[in-house]
């Protein structure tokens, strides 16, 4: 194993505190990370009160609440007009992205047609849009990508990237409520406004139904809250669309009323939980099926207390998964991961790191271009298990201190460190992973610490 000094190299204007501390630089190659911290249970044996609660239930519906009428990333959908106007229908389609300009590669490598970008962008159909049309309701019946542009292509800003999609947006996971507000030209896409997200979705993933069916399937009782990373439903041939189903962390799914000897699927469901999952009839319309969710599985009667135990443990559960940009790869980013652990305890999040590190609903630290080293260390020094440190285009979690060294948890697909020699050195990560806060870096003279812009503390009532 080989030793590393950590080297702080000097930057204008901000003054150093020179880091002496050797990390381990173990045969895998990430710096300061043995086998044992690979374990939530080595944090929580380093926390302060783990278990302690940090907000309340109430505490926490209310500060959702807040999201939901102050942050303007956010849609209630409750207070949607009964009609929408083409101008906003319009202004949500054309403000998620602009039509290409600069050069973009398919999957293969090669360079996409400007042809087949022009027909992309013209099957949003904006000329289609009527003056006022009534407001439509849907479920998300299945995990689907949101899309910048109604098409599955994916494309990428060089030959030499097939990772971060360009196009790729973000995620619905199933039961998750929408507003359906346009259709693609050619019929295969809906555009459709979430509580989090307004994007394109491929049609077969919603299924449209009354108001009242939408959105009163979320306030459902009783209900599971699934803890684990991404269990499925059982196999059933008897109902293929609910077949295996995947259930995101944090997913929300009621129980169905069903009589507990009976059948469900063709099998006796004594040994899981009866969902009550939306389904897609032929038609389009909404309509609700039983589906099996085994007892082992990773799931709660209620959303888990928000205690720093739990903060860790949730968090671990997606330690290695890949890194997915805008929840691809059936995995997640780094917003993605952050609020998918804060869902399974109630917390819900913007979706996107610009908008969570700026959120006017939390306790947070913001830092100034010309703000210098010593009063970012300072608050670094200051953190507790689960805040959100932010730089621009992405967010870790603090996990704890060894020795004096902040740990944090992300998914990424970067990452770097100054090797002996003093040339960065690429850890390769692309997947959720622990490392030392101190060491990460963008290239030779900037590290992640002069850049952070905001630290969070989520687990603060404000």
């Amino acid at each position: 194993m080989l030793t590393l000094a950590l080297a702080l190299v000097a930057m204008p204007g901000m003054a150093r505190t020179p880091q002496t501390t050797p990390l381990q630089v173990p045969a895998h190659g990430v710096i300061g990370v043995a086998d044992a911290q690979l374990s939530p249970d080595f944090w929580i044996a380093r926390s302060k009160a783990p278990d302690a609660p940090l907000m309340t239930r109430a505490a926490i519906d209310a500060r959702n609440a807040r999201l939901l009428r102050e942050d303007t990333s956010m849609h209630d959908l409750t207070a949607l007009p009964a009609t929408l106007a083409r101008t906003q229908v319009a202004g949500w389609i054309t403000g998620l992205a602009s039509p290409p300009t600069r050069a973009l590669w398919d999957e293969a490598g090669n360079p996409v047609a400007r042809t087949a970008l022009d027909a992309i962008v013209a099957n949003r159909a904006l000329d289609a849009i009527p003056a006022s049309q009534p407001t439509r309701f849907g479920l998300a019946v299945q995990r689907a990508s949101l899309r910048a542009f109604p098409t599955t292509l994916r494309v990428f800003n060089s030959n030499d990237d097939a990772d971060i999609d360009r196009f790729q947006e973000s995620a619905l996971f199933p039961g998750d409520p929408v507003v359906i507000a346009h259709a693609s030209s050619d019929g295969q896409w809906l555009f459709v406004v979430s509580p989090r997200y307004a994007a394109w979705v491929e049609a077969t993933a919603i299924a449209e139904g009354s108001r009242d069916a939408v959105l009163g399937y979320g306030q459902r009782a009783p209900y599971r809250i699934i803890t684990g990373a991404k269990p499925r439903t059982v196999f059933t041939r008897e109902e293929p669309r609910l077949s295996e189903l995947q259930l995101d962390m944090g997913t929300r799914v009621p129980l169905a009323q069903a009589a507990p000897d009976q059948p469900v699927n063709g099998q006796h469901p004594y040994s899981a939980w009866t969902l009550s999952l939306p389904v897609r009839n032929a038609d389009g319309r909404l309509a609700f099926a039983p589906a099996l969710l085994q007892k082992i599985a990773d799931s709660r009667a209620d959303y888990l207390p928000l205690t720093r135990a739990n903060i860790l443990r949730q968090a671990f559960k997606f330690l290695g998964e890949r890194y997915g940009w805008g929840h691809s790869y059936n995995g997640r980013d780094c917003s993605g991961f952050v609020s998918d652990v804060y869902r399974s305890m109630g917390v819900q999040l913007p979706r996107n790191t610009g908008d969570q590190a700026k959120s006017p609903v939390f306790a947070r630290t913001s830092f100034a271009p010309e703000d210098g080293r010593d009063k970012r260390m300072a608050a670094v020094r200051a953190m507790q298990v689960g805040d959100l440190i932010y730089i621009p285009g992405h967010v870790m979690m603090y996990i704890g201190d060894i020795d004096g060294m902040p740990y944090v948890i992300h998914d990424t697909n970067g990452g770097s460190y100054l090797g002996a020699d003093g040339k960065p050195r690429s850890l390769g990560l692309n997947g959720v992973s622990v490392t030392p806060l101190l060491p990460l870096r963008f290239g030779k003279d900037h590290d992640y610490v002069d850049r952070i812009t905001n630290i969070v503390k989520v687990a603060a009532a404000q």
